[in-house]
């Protein structure tokens, strides 16, 4: 027995397993500490290498999570590899009797985590057939949480997609999305929207929360990118909050219960190491708004207010900034 190979391998099977149930399983616990080094590592590289161009980072995603599953796959493989390779006697070949060299067990362990064994090298003792029994099950517990958080994020994927043309579709800057719900001097009809984006914003938050991998999966257009749909509806939230005239002000129970799902949907930056900008982004243009006959409160009003807000919308260009799109945009 060689104890080193021993506690290398049963240290990397325990590191491993807690983190694909830390990552799969754990609704609050973001990505496991391994896998989420190595995404935010691998989106690090890829801005860099690909000079943010929005095509190239679009394969972010798939890559990142390929990646995710292959260092899963790895690990498992290289520690029960180092768990056999403690006994030299661990694993015989059932042709010759002599013990499997390494490239042996390697394929010892492949065959038994997802094949259940083929019969080329078995187990000497009572122990070492009890650990093959544990490689198959990990092996088999390993593809079911996979294929569930494969198709789990792709949903979620296409969900956040949706929640931004939603957003995006009624303005691709905060001021068009106000206007869009501005008639015969009055916002008609913005209560339906707001509180159905709302809803979809609550549930995108606790997706990101639960799938922190999300964050990377970056869109090739502005109007499907979460990133940009977010400071859009926010900015929008405070023009109708602090920047219209009180007179025409909508509801102000549906405006802060639509903030409400902006501040979970910021609770989940940390997870990705998202972090605020250094510049708080330009004030949207209340001229935009008076331009459509709109009653707004004066410059000076709107800007104190903004003061207030400088934390929470230097956080909101931290996002756009994070997912390489410009906040505000430089058109439009």
């Amino acid at each position: 027995m060689q104890p080193l190979l021993f506690a290398a391998g049963l240290v990397l099977l325990l590191a491993v397993t807690l983190d694909i149930l830390w990552t799969t399983l754990w609704v609050d616990g973001g990505s496991g500490p391994l896998s989420s080094r190595l995404t935010t590592g691998l989106w690090r590289g890829l801005r860099r290498t690909t000079g943010n161009r929005s095509r190239a980072l679009s394969l972010a995603g798939p890559l990142i999570l390929a990646a995710t599953l292959a260092l899963w796959i790895g690990l498992l493989w290289l520690g029960w590899t180092l768990l056999f390779a403690s006994d030299t006697w661990a694993l015989v070949s059932t042709h010759t009797g002599t013990p499997a060299d390494w490239p042996g067990r390697f394929y010892y362990v492949a065959y038994t985590m997802f094949t259940n064994g083929n019969g080329d090298y078995t187990p000497t003792s009572d122990g070492w057939e009890i650990a093959s029994s544990f490689t198959t099950a990990t092996g088999m517990a390993f593809v079911t949480l996979a294929v569930s958080y494969v198709l789990a994020v792709l949903g979620a994927v296409s969900e956040k997609r949706s929640f931004a043309s939603d957003v995006t579709g009624l303005g691709e800057r905060p001021e068009a999305f106000v206007r869009a719900s501005w008639t015969d001097d009055e916002f008609r009809g913005v209560e339906l929207p707001l509180h159905s984006i709302a809803d979809d914003l609550s549930l995108l938050a606790d997706q990101h929360k639960s799938y922190p991998i999300l964050h990377y999966y970056h869109s090739e257009t502005s109007d499907r990118a979460s990133a940009v749909a977010v400071p859009i509806l926010d900015d929008a939230l405070t023009l109708y909050r602090h920047g219209v005239d009180e007179s025409v002000e909508p509801n102000p129970t549906l405006v802060e219960d639509a903030r409400s799902s902006v501040d979970s949907y910021l609770q989940t930056l940390d997870t990705a190491f998202i972090e605020p900008a250094d510049e708080t982004p330009p004030p949207p243009d209340l001229e935009r708004l008076r331009e459509e006959g709109i009653p707004t409160v004066d410059e000076t009003e709107f800007d104190d207010s903004l003061s207030e807000l400088a934390d929470r919308r230097r956080q909101l260009r931290g996002i756009a900034e994070a997912d390489a799109w410009e906040w505000p945009p430089v058109e439009g």
